[in-house]
């Protein structure tokens, strides 16, 4: 898969060169290779049970691959112990201890390191007034709601300042408007800091939102590496098409044809005309089956009256489901017998039942090979 193949990175911040993880037969993590730019924000992104946690475990320290290296700042840290790396970790449980301040949460770490008290002291409270919990500096934990929790425990890896964060799903615990609230304040705290972050979620929301990069992982591979908008507008197969974004990729079953000597796309019994770089792209699959990937975004209702230009493909859809967001419709429609969904202005005026003409946005679609399920076009 793209982003999963070994390569040397000399100058990367952090490089895990083909880690393996096993347990027993089974075989959690496959040759997983990622290079790590310093103030990079790296997120993890997958189903549960795809190695996303196991692979943060083995950046901290906490397991050991079964294979592979892993370097920070050239240095080999493939069998260093968790204490000295350098890393701070943030759990999704917030790990505080209970019988602790918020301030003295804060210093552990620095006074395990042996950090005399007047260092301790600026420090906490340097990194209280970034974080804006310095009213809560005397309270125990359990005084707390779960976003303040959250706060402190960041703070504590703050207080340390490492080289590496790294944030194992540290906002699952929360309800949905805290999450969004914090998530904002993790990204503004990067922004600030510049420091190099690696995220873990199965929020792919979560990701899009946070991420300089993202790393997409289903049983144990690494389907694919690249920025937000590239995971969102070209996945490199299926899998990553229909799990990134909300709602999910529509795929739906074509063939590519022929007409007037020029490819053209069959989706669900409608025979499409292609625009240039989509034609070029499946001219070798004449004759064969793909699986058109098309952004719900990339649908919209045909004006009456108006013929489709020649970027633009007209199906011929019944609407099943309308669900209005307030700033948008999602249209649930069927499609030659498929489910497909639009992204529609919030006043659309449609009923269940109604049929409608929808046209396709060309230079917005991907196709994907039937067999393999990889991407193809364009």
């Amino acid at each position: 898969m793209r982003g999963n193949h070994p390569v040397e990175h000399p100058m990367a911040f952090l490089a895990l060169a083909n880690i393996h993880k096993r347990f027993g037969t089974a075989c959690i993590l496959q040759d997983i290779s990622i290079a790590l730019a310093q103030g990079e924000f790296l997120v993890l992104v997958g189903p549960s049970g795809c190695g996303k946690s196991t692979l943060m475990n083995i950046i901290a320290g906490l397991e050991q691959p079964s294979g592979g290296t892993l370097a920070l700042q050239g240095r080999d840290i493939t069998h260093v112990a968790p204490a000295e790396r350098d890393i701070s970790m943030v759990f999704q449980s917030y790990a505080l201890y209970p019988n602790m301040t918020v301030a003295g949460n804060i210093a552990f770490p620095l006074e395990m390191r042996k950090v005399d008290k007047p260092r301790r002291a600026a420090r906490v409270q340097e990194v209280a007034r970034l974080l804006q919990i310095e009213h809560l500096l005397g309270r125990k934990p359990r005084q707390l709601s779960g976003g303040q929790r959250q706060r402190v425990a960041i703070g504590r890896a703050l207080a340390r300042e490492p080289q590496l964060y790294l944030f194992d799903e540290p906002l699952s615990n929360l309800d949905a408007q805290l999450r969004v609230d914090m998530r904002a304040e993790i990204k503004k705290l990067h922004q600030r800091l510049g420091a190099t972050i690696i995220y873990v979620t199965h929020d792919q929301i979560e990701a899009m939102t946070l991420a300089t990069r993202i790393a997409v992982m289903q049983g144990g591979v690494l389907q694919q590496l690249g920025t937000p908008q590239e995971v969102y507008h070209r996945p490199v197969n299926t899998f990553v098409a229909g799990f990134m974004g909300s709602p999910r990729m529509n795929l739906l079953p074509a063939r590519v044809g022929m007409a007037q000597g020029s490819p053209c796309l069959d989706v669900c019994g409608h025979a499409l005309a292609l625009p240039p770089p989509l034609m070029a792209a499946l001219q070798d699959h004449a004759g064969r089956d793909v699986i058109a990937g098309i952004r719900a975004e990339a649908v919209s209702l045909a004006p009456q009256g108006v013929s489709a230009c020649a970027e633009q493909g007209r199906l011929l859809a019944e609407v099943v489901l309308l669900e209005p967001t307030g700033s948008d419709t999602l249209a649930m429609l069927e499609l030659g017998g498929h489910a497909l969904t639009a992204r529609l202005a919030p006043d659309v005026a449609l009923q269940p039942g109604q049929r409608v003409q929808l046209l396709i946005d060309w230079p917005r679609v991907v196709c994907f090979d039937a067999a393999t399920r990889a991407l193809i076009a364009p």
